[in-house]
């Protein structure tokens, strides 16, 4: 019994069913004791990823999807710099993760040997705590805490960085690992709850702003239970997507920089902002000294440093969400029958009025895909589905567009806006969810001709372990979000974002022994999804859309959220005539001459 093998087995008493990872010579001993214990039938699953940040992305997937820890490995050096995105991502998300990384042997480090980095320094700014054991010795009290800490509180990545002399220390004398307890969440304080449920008996205009939190403090249902008690509309950020479901006909949609207008309006106009779960993001508040600007605020939050960080709140609520909104739903679902019934009942059915009014369409002309369309008849079409998105247009099109009846069901990259993060991530939600359901749903991948360049290799990973991941590919021929802000802030000086020179990535993905189809018309959307759900296995389907499609509304910078500009606004106020990418950049992807069983091609 070395470091190495205990550590495997005291993994398994946490409850890890599956890992990702990349193995290396300062984490070999690590990868020796895992395949000792799956000759003794051990449970735990390793997954070979092509490439360590997809080892990262898929564990921060699986705990997305899962509301558990997420496990990766890699060995020293390179092997741990590539987890870094995936471990700020994590991080800036508030991800439960465990990151253990192989390092040189204690009597190495700080001469340079080869492949030795400072993992642990590198490191420190994006985890919530790192540990460096130099004995066997350290190994229990270092799991216990690591696990305790990515869950507890607001939760995120613990980095455990493993010197190989600890990994093969003699650990027979250590005694069996057993977990440790989540740290408890404290209660909101009594005078908070009742300021807050005053603030909301005096409001006229109220509207609630829900976050990513919501999730993370286990209170979906206590938030729809609010909500539907108080009859109070509600606005969602881009994690809190699903909080609410988005049929609920007192969701008014996202907010922020590509929300919904009736969302943005309804927010600028309020007299009460009920933060739940959020942290006023730039990317939601626009510019921050014009947001809500008539507006009191109660922040409820378990995180005591996100009130007040960028937004006074007239009152705070510090503490667990799900007892905080049902401890205030009784006396606020009373106060919204009260002496403001009247004013509030006018505020309510304006802005469900402004979502009808402004809701999206979808009855684009021409014969070319309209992706706002295909991407609401794909949700139409598998409404259980799990969604991964990378980051991009096409990111923001599934957070206007799907229809989320739960926030698990949206995983995507949010603070960091990591592009490479769909494939990967898809690939630890469907694990996740084999692991947790006899019959899991569908995961389906929606990514960008750029974005899935980045991780691609992955398909590797989808089709070594046939993974009924569905992926939907969005392909532009150009890193959309960037050509739209060159079109509209740049005078159209577009500056590296032609990717006219993308593969046939219905071929790539053939020659990966993956299903994959093609469509470039919008009459052969409907079979194209319809395929797609129903292959067995993993597939990809490629989407040849318009280079020049942009995502409305958008908040420009420096603006309020209530200066948004649709189509024909940008037209009046930033582009005086057409101006494509050079001429290269405009050729549309063509399926290759394959068979057509091979191939099994739309019409073109």
């Amino acid at each position: 019994m070395n470091g190495a093998r205990w550590l495997v087995q005291a993994l398994a008493a946490e409850g890890v069913d599956t890992l990702f990872g990349y193995p290396g010579g300062a984490i070999m001993p690590f990868y020796d004791a895992l395949h000792g214990a799956a000759a003794d039938g051990g449970g735990l699953k390793h997954i070979l990823v092509r490439h360590e940040q997809g080892a990262a992305f898929a564990a921060n997937g699986y705990a997305r999807a899962s509301g558990r820890v997420g496990v990766c490995v890699a060995t020293s050096g390179p092997g741990a710099s590539n987890l870094v995105t995936g471990i700020a991502d994590a991080m800036l998300d508030s991800v439960p993760m465990v990151i253990i990384t192989g390092q040189v042997a204690t009597s190495l480090m700080g001469t340079d040997a080869f492949q030795e980095l400072d993992v642990f320094g590198m490191t420190m700014p994006i985890v919530k705590h790192s540990f460096l054991p130099r004995s066997v010795d350290d190994l229990p009290r270092m799991l216990r805490d690591a696990f305790r800490i990515a869950r507890s509180g607001r939760p995120g990545p613990v980095l455990i960085d493993l010197p190989k002399d600890v990994q093969n220390g003699d650990a027979s004398h250590l005694p069996a690992h057993v977990p440790a307890p989540v740290d408890a969440v404290p209660e909101a304080p009594r005078h908070a709850l009742h300021a807050a449920a005053a603030l909301i008996a005096q409001a006229q205009k109220p509207v609630i702003y829900g976050g990513g939190g919501i999730t993370l403090g286990d209170a979906v249902d206590a938030f729809r239970d609010f909500v539907e008690q108080t009859q109070i509309p509600a606005v969602l950020t881009l994690k809190g997507l699903g909080a609410l479901p988005a049929a609920h006909p007192l969701n008014l949609g996202m907010l922020g920089m590509h929300g919904c207008r009736a969302a943005n309006l309804a927010v600028q106009e309020c007299d009460l902002l009920i933060v739940v779960g959020a942290r006023f993001d730039d990317r939601v508040t626009g510019k921050l000294a014009e947001f809500a600007p008539n507006a009191r605020v109660v922040h409820l939050d378990l995180d005591r440093c996100e009130i007040g960080k960028l937004r006074h709140a007239d009152v705070g609520v510090n503490g667990d969400l799900a007892e905080s909104l049902a401890t205030l739903t009784p006396p606020c679902a009373a106060q919204s029958r009260g002496r403001h019934a009247a004013a509030r009942k006018a505020w309510r059915e304006m802005c469900c009025e402004r979502r009808r009014k402004y809701a999206a369409r979808y009855d684009a002309p021409g014969e070319s895909v309209y992706a706002p369309a295909l991407l609401k008849r794909l949700s139409e079409m598998a409404p259980e589905a799990v969604v991964t998105c990378d980051v991009g247009q096409h990111q923001m099109w599934v957070a206007q567009h799907w229809r989320f009846s739960h926030p698990r069901q949206h995983l995507t990259s949010g603070a960091l806006g990591a592009m490479g993060f769909g494939l990967p991530a898809a690939i630890g939600a469907q694990l996740a969810l084999q692991a947790s359901e006899s019959e899991p749903a569908p995961v389906i991948c929606v990514s960008g001709d750029g974005s899935f360049l980045m991780n691609v290799q992955e398909l590797a990973t989808v089709a070594r372990y046939r993974l009924p991941v569905k992926i939907v590919l969005l392909d532009n021929q150009a890193l959309g979000m960037v050509r739209q802000w060159q079109e509209l802030f740049f005078e159209r000086r577009y500056s590296e974002v032609d990717l006219s020179d993308n593969p046939d990535f219905a071929a790539v993905a053939i020659a990966f022994g993956i299903h994959a189809l093609y469509v470039n018309r919008a009459d052969g959307v409907e079979d194209a999804l319809q395929q797609l759900l129903d292959t067995p296995g993993p597939a990809l389907l490629h989407v040849a859309i318009d280079q020049a499609a942009n995502v409305w509304p958008l908040v420009p910078p420096n603006h309020n959220n209530a200066q948004m500009l649709d189509a024909e606004e940008a037209v009046d106020e930033h582009v005086d005539e057409a101006a494509p990418l050079p001429a290269a950049t405009n050729a549309q992807p063509s399926p290759t001459a394959e068979p057509e069983e091979a191939r099994h091609a739309l019409p073109a």
